[in-house]
């Protein structure tokens, strides 16, 4: 086991998300890094190209009660001086926009601050100005916490927006994940309860960083624990 209290450090865990948190100790995790299924419905669109890569169709209000429950876990074994960087975006629905403040402000969480990532999504549906941001919360358990921005940076970014070959079509830059280590040097522990193809755990690795991947795909993970092998290798 860790110094951490951890037995699960440096590892990507199969399972649901929601039940594998609830294995993992209190106060145990530095730093989330996460971006969560967007709940856009099955059949959603980038430009002209049409995606059905998962089940991402809840009803919304199951959806939001979801994301309330998964942060109200990470609350729970996140450290007192912890941090989530939660990217999720505005949505349109049924003509209406909605917005995750609608769930964060139900989860014990302070929110410390919000950022907007210029992505340059190609969305250009004519009957509304082109939706090409997403955002990124900045979620603390302490009003107290801080970060240190040693990178100078404001709250607008333009990471590049990255695909992946083959199954997993969506996943953030490396870029976004390198900038959060770096504003959180003392944060020893990473976990990405969304973990995907692995950004998380490939950046948190060569930073010099403890990682916690959890995916219920087993297809995504070993995506991701092919990153990491390369990384071995170079």
């Amino acid at each position: 086991m860790s110094k951490s209290g951890l037995d699960k450090v440096n590892q990507i865990i199969c399972g649901d998300c929601l039940e594998v948190l609830k294995t993992l100790p209190d106060n145990s995790v530095d730093l989330v890094v996460t971006s969560p299924p967007y709940n856009l419905g099955n059949d959603h669109h980038t430009g002209n190209i049409k995606h059905k890569t998962y089940d991402d169709n809840l009803p919304e209000a199951e959806y939001q009660k979801q994301q309330v429950e998964v942060l109200t876990e990470i609350f729970r074994i996140l450290k007192d001086t912890g941090s989530v960087m939660y990217n999720h975006k505005n949505r349109i629905k049924e003509g209406k926009q909605i917005t995750p403040y609608e769930w964060l402000l139900k989860t014990p969480f302070t929110i410390k601050q919000e950022l907007v990532w210029f992505n340059g999504s190609q969305n250009f549906d004519k009957i509304r100005f082109y939706p090409m941001t997403e955002r990124v919360y900045w979620l603390a358990k302490s009003p107290k916490t801080k970060l240190d921005n040693t990178i100078n940076h404001h709250d607008l970014f333009k990471w590049t927006a990255v695909g992946t070959s083959g199954e997993h079509k969506r996943a953030f830059p490396e870029s976004m994940v390198a900038d959060f280590l770096a504003v959180f040097p003392d944060a020893k522990v990473v976990l990405d309860p969304y973990m995907g193809s692995g950004t998380t755990a490939k950046v948190a690795k060569e930073m010099g960083r403890q990682y916690i991947g959890i995916e219920l795909n087993p297809k995504f993970i070993a995506m991701a624990e092919q990153k990491l092998r390369q990384e071995v290798l170079l």
